[in-house]
């Protein structure tokens, strides 16, 4: 099929947002209540997550998720958010309430950490009617009962070995919706497309590296304006 052009139009001041790698758009993405998906940004900082190209903000922390944090992203966001919202000490009652509070705010799915207990996704699937993510550190991670407590999607954050674990994922489970960490290089985020992620997630530059390019740019400037002087 040929591929179509389309216009593009981009203001003046939002032209230096920050771009997800063009690769990721080969995965074929996961349709999440009409929407599909296939670049999710990991980050909580709120000057990334207003100024990216991303289709949704994978906002998982390694704190204790509170009200106001989700409340503040979820106040910036121009795009969809997925929330994290359990995980290791954060289980039963409290992670279902912040399910509920982060579907309340518009959040398009939660994200709950590879310890949590089957009866905390059990509680949690009792409250909401956007989908559960679990994240997937491990390839001996057992999924099965999760699935069955109520998780929807998989994530895989695996470091060095996630496109081995995406792969052993899909080949166990076909039709399964699974979204990835794709790693530093276009090359890296290939691979774990071709292993079988329906979707990315891509950990932007940091806000001190992105100042730092601007600066570079800035003297650039100043020292030619100061030889035109």
């Amino acid at each position: 099929m040929e591929k179509r052009k389309y216009p593009s139009v981009k203001s003046d001041l939002y032209n230096g947002y920050v771009e997800v790698p063009s690769v990721i758009r080969k995965a074929s993405g996961i349709l999440i209540n009409g929407k599909r998906f296939k670049a999710f940004m990991f980050t909580t900082d709120i000057a990334l997550i207003m100024n990216n190209d991303a289709d949704a903000i994978m906002a998982v922390y390694p704190f204790t998720p509170h009200p106001a944090i989700l409340e503040a992203i979820t106040s910036v966001s121009t795009i969809p958010v997925i929330a994290g919202i359990a995980g290791g000490k954060t289980q039963g009652v409290r992670s279902a309430n912040m399910a509920l509070f982060a579907e309340a705010h518009g959040c398009k799915a939660v994200v709950v950490n590879a310890p949590t207990p089957i009866a905390t996704i059990e509680k949690i699937n009792e409250v909401i009617d956007i989908p559960i993510i679990l994240t997937v550190v491990s390839e001996y991670t057992s999924i099965d009962k999760r699935l069955k407590a109520g998780v929807d999607i998989i994530n895989v954050s695996g470091a060095g070995r996630t496109s081995t674990i995406v792969r052993e994922l899909r080949e166990k489970y076909p039709d399964l919706p699974i979204i990835a960490t794709g790693g530093p290089t276009e090359k890296s985020i290939l691979e774990t497309i071709e292993a079988g992620a329906n979707a990315i997630t891509y950990t932007p530059p940091s806000n001190g590296e992105l100042f730092s390019r601007k600066m570079m740019d800035y003297r650039e400037k100043e020292k030619d304006r100061y030889e035109d002087d």
